[in-house]
């Protein structure tokens, strides 16, 4: 009569063993459901912020860039996010009044302020380059240029940022740092580090107002020291020519042509072959000689003022431009110009800043055109009426636009007969505004170059290490087909369990 009852007693008793393994095995799948979402999920962004503003000789622009905190082979990986131009000439225009240059900025500075959170404000370092404007202007006054300097310092010192200085970069920087700024946004740094052939980097052709830069990685042995740098990205070394022609920029090329031109006439009037016909000029030679790159060229003759008429010559204003790029000496192997020592031309080119502006309105930056092809492109636009230009021009400022012919010619002669491209390595060339939405110019490689000089940050990390997560997983998972186990033994006890089992 007792057998019933030890019978109810272990009845019960599995019914509790196996509640208790259901519990267990339900909190067991939501551990694992947990720690998966919670290791997973995705990270918060960490991003810093930087500003860059770019004081040229004709204006200045102020870019925003922003980086993961955590970086990628000791170079930060930086992109454009924000654009703004200042409104005016450039800050070597504020001469007069210095005081001025800092209040120009302003405008842009309180866009940046829009842009970047306010909770980053006052780590996002902010910078001033100024360039072959602001060089002059030291050459011709460094106490006035040291005025406007300070001015600028005042502004973006008042700012909610981290100003961080404003100096006049060298024209070896600039070079440089637009050659980084092409060569990062066309990923070749990247593609040197994914794969193991070596990849060729891409030249950078630089045109301002008041210089131009040309730079490329070389093999050659470079014979002058001034044009050559040695400094390493992304985990290599690069070898590269770079030099900066000051006064050569197509503003200040325009007063070298001019100057040229005012020196054999013997009245008032200068018939001018790199102007379109029909359109006419009044130069004031006091401010047109201000400039120490003509500045020695002032005869005593020179009138006050003087009248320049277009006559639109492509051939004569060639034979002009080439009077300017003096090819008559060279102390090394070879030269480009002006006796500068430049080695062999190699691999392709990005060409940017003034060089895309120009070719961009006489429609030859989209697609590759022949040497021959963009010739008679420039030929064509020198021989238009000014009247017949004015109508197709859109809303270009009349200053660029009676401007286009000279520099169309300019380009051509300095690529071609300044820097050695022919119609074979004329195809190496590519004109380029943007590049996957940031500008081609030296202030992303300056940028990048800053970044170096920001402490690494430790990135986000999930709450376990790779080991740790993996672990963690493994014993739940074993956890739980113990239970099972345990379940299937307790339904279903093996023979070889069982008591009396011989």
């Amino acid at each position: 009569m007792e057998e019933p009852k030890v019978a109810k007693q272990k009845k019960t008793w599995s019914r509790k063993v196996l509640f208790i393994l259901g519990v267990l095995f339900i909190l067991g799948i939501i551990a694992l459901i947990v720690v998966a979402v919670v290791q997973n999920r995705p990270l918060p962004k960490n991003l810093k912020y930087g500003i860059v503003l770019d004081a040229g000789s004709s204006h200045t622009n102020l870019y925003i860039y922003q980086w993961p905190a955590e970086k990628e082979n000791d170079t930060g990986v930086v992109e454009q996010v924000e654009e703004c131009k200042v409104e005016g000439n450039g800050i070597s225009s504020y001469y007069l009044k210095p005081v001025n240059a800092g209040l120009s900025l302003q405008y842009c500075i309180d866009k940046a302020q829009k842009v970047i959170p306010a909770s980053k404000r006052k780590d996002t370092p902010v910078y001033l380059g100024a360039t072959a404007g602001m060089r002059l202007l030291r050459l011709t006054n460094r106490a006035v240029a040291d005025e406007v300097l300070a001015s600028v310092e005042n502004t973006l010192r008042a700012s909610p940022f981290d100003f961080q200085g404003a100096r006049i970069i060298t024209g070896q920087e600039e070079g440089a740092y637009g050659w980084i700024t092409i060569n990062y946004l066309l990923g070749n740094f990247k593609q040197e580090l994914s794969h193991s052939r070596s990849v060729t980097t891409s030249g950078a052709l630089d045109l301002g107002g008041a210089s131009t830069q040309i730079t490329f990685e070389s093999n050659e042995n470079i014979e002058s020291e001034d044009n050559s740098l040695h400094f390493r990205l992304y985990g290599r070394t690069y070898n590269v020519y770079t030099h900066s022609f000051l006064c050569y920029g197509k503003d200040q090329a325009l007063r070298l042509q001019l100057a040229n031109s005012i020196a054999n006439i013997h009245n008032y009037s200068l018939l001018d072959p790199c102007f379109n016909s029909g359109y006419t000029r009044n130069l004031n030679t006091s401010d047109f000689y201000n400039s120490p790159c003509v500045s020695d060229r002032k005869t005593p003759t020179a009138p006050p003022s003087i009248r320049i008429e277009g006559t639109g010559n492509y051939n004569l204003c060639k034979q002009n431009v080439q009077e300017i790029l003096n090819k008559s000496h060279c102390s090394y192997s070879r030269c480009s110009f002006n006796g500068i020592f430049q080695p062999v031309l190699q691999g392709e080119f990005g060409a940017f800043s003034a060089f895309f502006f120009v070719m961009d309105f006489l429609k030859l930056s989209k697609e590759k055109f022949s040497l021959d092809e963009v010739k008679a492109t420039v030929e064509r636009h020198c021989a238009k009426p000014w009247s017949e230009a004015r109508l197709l021009s859109g809303k270009v400022k009349e200053k660029y636009l009676s401007e286009y012919c000279f520099s169309g010619v300019y380009i051509l002669t300095l690529l071609e007969l300044g820097y050695g491209f022919n119609s074979s390595s004329w195809k190496d060339i590519t004109f380029l505004g943007k590049i996957h939405g940031s500008d081609a110019g030296w202030t992303l490689g300056y940028m990048l170059n800053l970044t170096n000089m920001i402490p690494s940050e430790l990135p986000p990390s999930p709450p376990l290490s790779h080991g740790g997560y993996i672990g963690v997983m493994v014993f739940f998972s074993v956890f739980l087909l113990f239970v099972l186990l345990t379940c299937w033994l307790s339904f279903r006890k093996p023979k070889c369990l069982q008591k009396g089992i011989i």
